[in-house]
């Protein structure tokens, strides 16, 4: 961290998950676990080389996306929490105002799109038109001192093909 007064999000696209329904019970294929042990590896790094606290870490309910977190979560050695908001077709809105209730410096949330792109783009530009494109495991940092429309920064976008 910068210092005290700026936070840091990551937020991440589940790995590639085959074809099925339910949607909600869709899993992670072979690549998408690849694509997922690339990040988490990238992750893990980056991360050890900050100082402050861990990231909490939290993750859909979906199970491509408990699938994910589960892999970041032995590459972090941190535990995984569900959060029911951050499905596909939530608001960005409503991640938002969770976000302004957390006091947790450092947060991960593992979704799906279109909601990273929406939350993305409505972070940032304070508004979302049509929402920022992820890959599958595509991994965006933003840093803010506060979490509202508007008012954070990207600060590095990265998927796994930039990690081979």
């Amino acid at each position: 961290m910068n210092d005290s007064s700026t936070q840091q999000l990551w937020l991440m696209r589940h790995g590639e998950a085959g074809p099925g329904r339910p949607d909600e019970q869709r899993t992670l294929t072979p690549l998408g676990e690849q694509e997922v042990a690339k990040v988490g590896a990238w992750l893990a790094t980056h991360i050890a080389a900050q100082t402050g606290a861990p990231p909490r870490l939290l993750a859909s309910p979906y199970r491509r996306a408990q699938q994910t977190a589960a892999r970041l979560s032995e590459a972090l050695s941190v535990p995984v929490e569900t959060l029911p908001l951050i499905t596909p077709d939530d608001a960005p809105e409503a991640v938002i105002d969770w976000l302004l209730e957390q006091s947790d410096e450092r947060l991960i949330l593992v979704s799906h799109m279109p909601l990273v792109g929406e939350l993305a783009e409505t972070l940032v530009d304070g508004r979302s038109a049509r929402g920022v494109g992820f890959p599958t495991a595509g991994l965006a940092e933003f840093t803010a001192p506060v979490w509202a429309k508007g008012c954070a920064q990207l600060t590095r976008f990265l998927h796994p093909g930039q990690l081979d």
